[in-house]
């Protein structure tokens, strides 16, 4: 239950896609981009009007008769992304020339999106297929056109207009954007129609928006629903100052200028640095040409939740064991990666940075809970056997539980009672120092411990000055019965140096008689919901009990039932004792010292 709510949490996240997933997103989307094979632009030549070409030609704003001279310098197709709103501050004469040589010259020029006007630009002829693609555009209050002037001798005229990321960086850019109605093809696309000389180009919109677009002849330009592209930065374009290119110009089939001198322009921060409005231009314009542009498809929504819920099941069924679940996630994440190489080498940009974040964060998650509840785990079995039987044992418990039954069971097990003789004469003794009878049966108790745990006995209760233990459970003991004879023999010896260091002290010494049987019980968890013990029950039990307590009616220290006698030990026959509850009597031994 705990996984599957944790699977439920992560795929939440996914849908909800908060403001860090999306910036992880958009790294990763940059990582795929800026990590392909630079190209060379045969087609573009990006001409910058800078400083020095401003000082040449009497600063900005430049005379637009400049313009004219410039798109008659090459057989280039020519589009200029400079505003032009309001005529030439320095005469209409300067409009006129410029119009008169774009009718000689086909020229495309920028209009602008525009929050702040309500104007229209001119009318381009679009062929729309499917359903109606303005919901799903970028949509402006106006769009900012050319001046009258140069609006009427223009062969195209494009939009400029940049959608920056929650980050502020731009990676996509509109090939088509809305306005009171009406859709506008962004400066690019327009070049490209200009230099084909169609009249409109083409527009394809499913439900689930804008698939793509294209100028007829040149390949689709897969989009986004918002027909938007994610630009590929890895392309070299020609470039030449304005002074250069009047002086000399490279040929090629496009050219487009925009001003790079400071204060006129401010250029566009991307992934791959600060990039002028005519630069991206040309690079879509590159995209377009060999219809190449990556882009998010439509169905990648729908495709990165089935991916991501198979990938977190896959987890779920393995983070029951680090040995699965690690390699599972490693799978998870290659395979994912390995996708999205593969789906970029078509173009398609699949986001898997959600997938790769939740399945880590799932896999995390359980890791950690699989951790503290094995933790947990371990503790309560120290806590509930630590002081039962030996660390080594402990130890054992906390690396397999498996081996472990808390609940009761029926097992065979050999037990031992071991109680001091003569206690009570001791104890008046100490009546007025209670502490002291305290400490001497501690150390008693101490000593004695100590040795059944080195032979892998359980305690099961200390009863005054009466020791309970027994072998068997919570492991398994299959040399049970020997154990606990060594046990009960080191005990003896053991129970004589401390008594030489009790008469050292001036203390009395003690003796002991103990009682081993071995038989069936019931072992497990005895008490109550708020206490209980690791015990054990059964008529057994009870009979090492009364093989204990009978040492002072055959003056020994030790009696050992006929159920637990081993090889190796010289035993001496005590007596055939009928046990309460039994017809059948049971022969007891001592072992000769």
């Amino acid at each position: 239950m705990n996984k599957l709510i944790t699977l439920i949490v992560s795929m939440g996240l996914l849908i909800w896609n908060p403001g860090l997933m999306q910036r992880l997103e958009l790294i990763g989307y940059d990582y795929l981009i800026m990590n392909t094979e630079t190209v060379q632009n045969e087609n573009i030549l990006i001409v910058d009007l800078d400083e020095d070409f401003l000082k040449v030609y009497g600063g900005w704003p430049l005379p637009r008769s400049i313009y004219g001279d410039l798109i008659t310098t090459t057989a280039a197709v020519p589009g200029f992304t400079v505003l032009m709103p309001s005529p030439d501050i320095r005469g209409t004469e300067y409009d006129e020339y410029f119009s008169m040589r774009m009718e000689r010259v086909p020229t495309v020029l920028a209009n602008a999106a525009s929050t702040q006007v309500s104007t229209q630009g001119p009318h381009v002829g679009t062929v729309q297929l499917g359903e109606d693609p303005k919901p799903w555009l970028l949509t402006y209050p106006g769009i900012l056109p050319a001046t009258p002037s140069l609006a009427e001798s223009i062969a195209g005229a494009g939009v400029v207009a940049v959608s920056p990321e929650l980050d502020g960086v731009t990676r996509r850019i509109p090939l088509v954007v809305a306005s009171q109605s009406k859709i506008y093809p962004s400066f690019s696309l327009e070049l490209l129609r200009v230099a084909v000389g169609d009249p409109s180009y083409q527009l394809k919109t499913n439900e689930a928006g804008v698939e793509w677009v294209r100028v007829p002849n040149y390949p689709l330009m897969n989009t986004d629903a918002n027909a938007r592209v994610f630009l590929n930065w890895n392309t070299n374009f020609y470039k030449q100052t304005g002074l250069e290119f009047i002086e000399n110009p490279i040929d090629a089939p496009f050219v487009i200028f925009g001003t790079t001198a400071e204060g006129i322009t401010n250029p566009v921060p991307t992934p791959a640095g600060a990039k002028y409005p005519h630069e991206i231009q040309a690079n879509i314009l590159h995209n377009l040409i060999t219809g190449t542009s990556p882009a998010t498809p439509t169905w990648a929504a729908g495709a990165e939740l089935a991916g991501a819920f198979f990938g977190l099941l896959l987890l779920l069924l393995a983070t029951r064991s680090i040995w699965f679940s690690l390699p599972t996630l490693l799978i998870i994440v290659g395979g994912a990666y390995y996708g999205s190489l593969k789906l970029y080498e078509s173009s398609y940009l699949f986001d898997v940075t959600g997938i790769i974040i939740i399945s880590i964060l799932f896999w995390s998650i359980e890791s950690f809970r699989s951790f503290f509840t094995t933790y947990l785990e371990k503790m309560r079995i120290k806590q509930q056997f630590g002081t039962y039987v030996s660390p080594a044992l402990v130890k054992k418990l906390q690396e397999d539980p498996t081996l472990l039954r808390l609940g009761g069971e029926t097992k065979r097990l050999t037990f031992l009672f071991s109680d001091i003789r003569g206690f009570t004469p001791i104890s008046e003794k100490y009546q007025k120092d209670p502490q002291g009878l305290t400490s001497l049966i501690n150390r008693f108790l101490d000593n004695q411990t100590q040795i059944i745990l080195k032979h892998g006995g359980t305690i099961d209760k200390y009863m005054g000055d009466c020791i309970m233990a027994f072998w068997g459970a919570p492991l398994e003991d299959k040399q049970q019965v020997e154990n606990a004879t060594k046990a009960v023999l080191e005990m003896k010896e053991s129970l004589g140096e401390l008594n030489e260091t009790l008469r050292e002290e001036g203390l009395d010494e003690i003796n002991t008689g103990a009682g081993i049987n071995t038989g069936l019980c019931v072992v497990g968890n005895f008490g109550s919901s708020n206490r209980f013990d690791y015990s054990v029950l059964g008529d057994s039990v009870n009979l090492a009990a009364r093989l204990e307590s009978s040492c002072k009616n055959y003056d020994t220290d030790l009696i050992i039932s006929e159920h637990s006698l081993v090889d190796g030990y010289d035993y001496e026959f005590l007596d055939n004792v009928t046990v309460k509850g039994k017809s059948e009597p049971v022969k007891i031994y001592t072992i000769r010292k």
